[in-house]
């Protein structure tokens, strides 16, 4: 790329964001943008510490398993902070956006787990380097009040030669994968409302979304309560599906429903030309796999 096309490729965009490009690692420039989301699982900074203690060749393996993922965008989960994300999404390929949420910094145990302790766990996104983007408000009504439950990482991103799509990384409360009647459920469903309201708003917007992350539920289940309350058509762009479509997951076989999902607006549905879950070739990376979804840029 000569300075001269840079230059002009920039002022283009005006105001957005973007990374410096790795030698060799032009973002996509066919006719698709990878989107991806992946729950990295108690991703720490350091090595050794938090509910999932790593090695620096834990970290590698990682690394290597995003170079595999090949995604343009990728929403991430239960990171501690930006350095820890960095640390397996290679800043020379990709820039880490993470939610600004400091929490109350509570560290209690980890599932009984004697001589661990949790970190902070936090959404964020990794966006190809080179790829605009603008960064929107973190989206704090999904906390409900309460500081340590998770935002919303909130990005209207624009694809070369192709039309933006605005993407919101999530991490809903764990607890209430079906049902209504766990201890967790009351939680869960004061979040449903607020997700639909945002779903809403930019389903009457002019530009397409897709919601991405650890929905700690079991949404395509028959007639699941937080599904038929988000996929109900009103707006009409609010007529929702899943990338996954009718796939079950095979990241772990004691689990077939899919609760890490790409979940889409008619808009972006329409555009979708392929949907994959990368399973692990060895030792578990983590307790999810990644799942990604290519769209058309139109």
């Amino acid at each position: 790329m000569n300075t001269t096309a840079l230059l002009a490729g920039l002022a283009l965009f005006a105001g957005a964001c973007t990374g410096t490009l790795a030698p060799g690692d032009e973002p996509s420039s066919g006719p698709a943008v990878k989107l991806a989301a992946w729950n990295v699982e108690h991703l720490a900074e350091a090595d050794g510490s938090g509910c999932r203690p790593r090695t620096e060749a834990d970290y590698a393996a990682m690394r290597a398993y995003v170079v595999e993922l090949d995604a343009d965008v990728i929403a991430f989960q239960e990171v501690e902070s930006k350095a820890a994300a960095e640390r397996v999404f290679d800043p020379a390929r990709y820039t880490v956006v993470i939610e600004d949420r400091v929490g109350t910094n509570r560290r209690g145990p980890c599932g009984g787990r004697e001589g661990l302790t949790i970190n902070a766990q936090r959404t964020g996104f990794a966006i190809r380097n080179g790829i605009p983007f603008e960064r929107q408000p973190d989206f704090t009504d999904l906390q409900v009040g309460n500081p340590d439950l998770r935002s919303g990482v909130d990005l209207v991103v624009r694809p070369r030669g192709g039309e933006p799509i605005r993407v919101l990384s999530v991490h809903l409360k764990s607890g209430c994968s079906s049902g209504d009647r766990n201890e967790a459920c009351p939680v869960l469903f004061e979040q449903v409302p607020v997700m639909e309201r945002w779903i809403d708003e930019r389903s009457v917007e002019g530009t397409r979304f897709a919601v991405m992350g650890d929905f700690n539920r079991r949404l395509a289940m028959p007639d699941d309560a937080v599904w038929s309350d988000w996929d109900d058509a009103s707006p009409p762009n609010a007529d929702l599906a899943p990338a996954s479509g009718e796939q079950s997951a095979r990241c772990n076989p004691r689990y077939r429903d899919f609760i890490d999902m790409i979940v889409l607006d008619r808009r972006a549905a329409a555009d979708l030309v392929g949907f994959e879950e990368k399973t692990f070739a060895g030792d578990a990376l983590s307790d999810h796999c990644a799942v990604s979804a290519r769209l058309s840029l139109r």
